[in-house]
């Protein structure tokens, strides 16, 4: 088993975040920074894809195996019987779930933001269907076209069907792009080894219930009455956590950073 790849800066108590997509912490540096005023932060890299394993060979990634690397690097970083705060956002909000299901020990409060783990959901089958066609979307016609296909399948509003034509209209014809056979990319990486796998997982109510006072679902303010607003808060309910708004939307932490940072300070150091 190789050794988990994370960085660590700032000062405090330690706080994990998990980034979304393919586990690449790109783009969360203003984030971070902001976060390292009142934290020690430690960015896991899942895939080691910051840390030079980019362009290798991946399989398909499991959630269990992203939340375990987590509980590797809290060993590694706390000292023994010590417990960290941890964000997530995106598959790694599911990330963190997991980790507060199966290792609550090393953990003090978790905030999942928006973690599109849509098995949870009483019409899962629609939108793990709507997920296979993004990744189809990525096979036939490039990443382009398959994110234009997922953002249409995020925006459906909650408890409406999706509509088949909403977003095909972009997409380029088969023949006129050609996917990567072996993804290069963090992005192309997420399409084929991650979106499906992740989005397919259920977590565990009565582990999360145990640990629910140490748990807040979040969703970006943006995002309301959406698939992932309406995510968060099955998994709250279910999970027994509190649920939040944040500002921004799904990746609020990259294009509202200041604010997002702020929020979660609020959430996991609240004043009094």
């Amino acid at each position: 088993m190789s050794e988990p790849h994370f960085d660590v800066c700032g000062d405090g108590p330690v706080l994990l975040v998990v980034p979304g997509g393919a586990g690449h912490p790109m783009g969360l540096d203003a984030f971070v920074e902001r976060l390292a005023e009142r934290f020690t932060v430690v960015t896991y890299d899942p895939m080691g894809l910051a840390h030079g394993h980019l362009g290798k060979s991946f399989g398909d990634q499991r959630v269990e195996a992203w939340s375990d690397g987590a509980r590797r690097v809290l060993d590694a970083v706390l000292p023994d019987g010590a417990s960290a705060y941890a964000f997530g956002s995106s598959s790694g909000g599911i990330a963190v779930l997991d980790l507060l299901a199966r290792h609550p020990e090393r953990l003090r409060h978790v905030v999942a933001h928006e973690p599109p783990c849509v098995g949870a959901l009483p019409d899962a089958a629609r939108h793990l269907a709507m997920f296979r066609e993004v990744y189809e979307t990525y096979r036939a016609a490039g990443i382009e076209a398959a994110m234009v296909r997922l953002q249409a399948g995020l925006e459906e509003p909650s408890g409406v069907a999706a509509d088949p034509e909403r977003g095909r209209a972009a997409r380029p014809p088969a023949a006129e792009a050609d996917a990567d056979v072996r993804p290069a990319t963090p992005m192309g990486l997420f399409l084929t080894h991650v979106l499906r796998q992740f989005t397919a997982y259920a977590p565990d109510p009565v582990a999360l219930r145990r640990g629910s006072g140490r748990l807040t679902l979040a969703f970006g303010h943006d995002s309301r009455g959406l698939l992932l607003h309406h995510t968060a808060e099955s998994v709250a309910e279910a999970g027994g956590g509190a649920l939040a708004e944040f500002p921004g939307g799904h990746i609020g932490a990259v294009t509202h950073p200041v604010e997002v940072a702020g929020r979660l300070t609020e959430t996991l150091l609240p004043v009094g």
